[in-house]
């Protein structure tokens, strides 16, 4: 049975279990033709209203009904690419509500569930999540990693359904998994993809109580808000996570990302006493071990802490504290072994940026075509997005007709 039958059965109009739920009608509308999911707070009340548990109302937001004036062909298009990867993402929400019942076993009975070859199991995805990091990280062209992640998505989603493995463990592996899917979303410029992933993997990763994990979702999920400018949001998320890191394992960098964010955060508001506070926490990663981050999800070691500390004063229009900071960093992101075209382009863009404040076409130009040639070497859309932004920067210069130039050759980037 689909969610839309069974809520016409109990005699509920889509308005009508919208009203009690507090959300939208055409929210209810998009659960039932499977284009969304209720949020987990919503799925107690929903199950209520339902009249069914938790995992009878995985199973009907499984069977969406489809719309009559849709064609029955169409499909949606998200982090991991065309077909049925939204599909994979209902599954996952579904099998988290059945597996969350083994929390609740006996210690024999949760023996008999997971034994030696189901943990070997988990250990064996989170394995191959390290690996796809290390890939995604030196690959030129982040969306070549997607087919082997929504491939991964999938098979992981079968052991949860099954029962395969320890849950708290397949479940590090989810967290740890939806946070790559959202990264390769993100830098494709599909920002609801990035936030849908990253809000399974926080959900995944307090389901596992791993909270450095959770800490690392929430951060991941404040740029999001952060590229759109929404900077109170992302200081509420960033917030968030501050205090679930403080949970989490202190020998861990997670503490010091989430300050290096939150400066971004309030250097965006204009705060700079704030932004320097954090910046000053951030800086404290250098009196951690070498095993303070794993490579993977958690990969802040304070190298780019100088081209952090330029980004924001740039940001801030402090002109006179950021040349020496972006330049140093420029230097080190050429020196960095396996360094990210992500990365030095951001760099670059910045210190375009520096010379349009400062009303230097030289500048401008010199390091903007050279953001622009790894932005279409790497097909990064993030680097592609800061040059957008750079535009605006350089209206006032459009007059130099090599500004004007580099401002044509920004526009038919964002249009690739």
């Amino acid at each position: 049975m689909s969610l839309a039958k069974r809520r016409k059965a109990l005699g509920y109009s889509q308005e009508g279990l919208a009203a009690k739920l507090g959300v939208d009608r055409t929210t209810v509308g998009r659960w039932e033709t499977g284009k969304g999911v209720p949020q987990p707070p919503l799925r107690p009340k929903l199950a209520r209203l339902l009249n069914v548990d938790l995992a009878a109302l995985g199973t009907l937001l499984t069977e969406p009904t489809a719309r009559l004036d849709e064609p029955a062909e169409s499909h949606s298009h998200d982090a991991y690419g065309p077909g049925d990867d939204d599909m994979i993402r209902r599954e996952f929400l579904r099998v988290i509500a059945v597996a969350g019942t083994l929390a609740a076993l006996s210690a024999e009975e949760a023996e008999a569930v997971a034994d030696e070859a189901a943990r070997d199991a988990a250990d064996g995805y989170q394995s191959m999540n390290g690996h796809l990091w290390k890939v995604y990280q030196l690959a030129r062209s982040k969306r070549s990693v997607q087919p082997i992640v929504r491939d991964q998505l999938a098979a992981l989603n079968v052991s949860l359904g099954d029962g395969e493995g320890p849950f708290g463990g397949l479940c590090v592996a989810a967290g740890d998994l939806f946070q790559l899917a959202g990264e390769l979303a993100f830098d494709g410029n599909q920002h609801t993809d990035a936030a849908a992933s990253y809000s399974l993997a926080a959900s995944a990763s307090k389901e596992a109580g791993a909270f450095d994990l959770w800490a690392c979702a929430l951060v991941r999920h404040a740029y999001v808000e952060m590229a759109s400018a929404n900077y109170r949001e992302a200081v509420g998320l960033l917030s968030a996570a501050a205090r679930v890191a403080k949970r989490g394992d202190s020998s861990l960098s997670t503490r010091q990302w989430v300050a290096a964010v939150q400066a971004e955060a309030h250097a965006g508001l204009g705060n700079l006493t704030e932004c320097e506070r954090a910046l000053e926490e951030a800086e404290t990663v250098v009196h951690l071990g070498k095993h303070a981050h794993n490579g993977g999800w958690l990969r802040f070691d304070g190298s780019r802490l100088a081209e952090e500390r330029g980004a924001r004063y740039v940001q801030m229009g402090r002109l006179d504290l950021a040349e020496a900071a972006l330049t140093s960093a420029l230097d080190q992101t050429a020196l960095a072994k396996g360094h990210s075209y992500r990365r030095r382009g951001s760099v670059l863009v910045d210190l375009a940026a520096l010379g349009a404040k400062r009303r230097d076409p030289e500048q401008v130009v010199s390091y903007g075509h050279e953001a622009l040639r790894l932005a279409r070497q790497s097909s990064s859309g993030y680097v592609a997005r800061r040059l957008r932004g750079l535009q605006a920067e350089i209206g006032s210069l459009a007059t130099d007709r090599r500004v004007a130039e580099l401002g044509a050759e920004i526009a038919a980037l964002s249009t690739t």
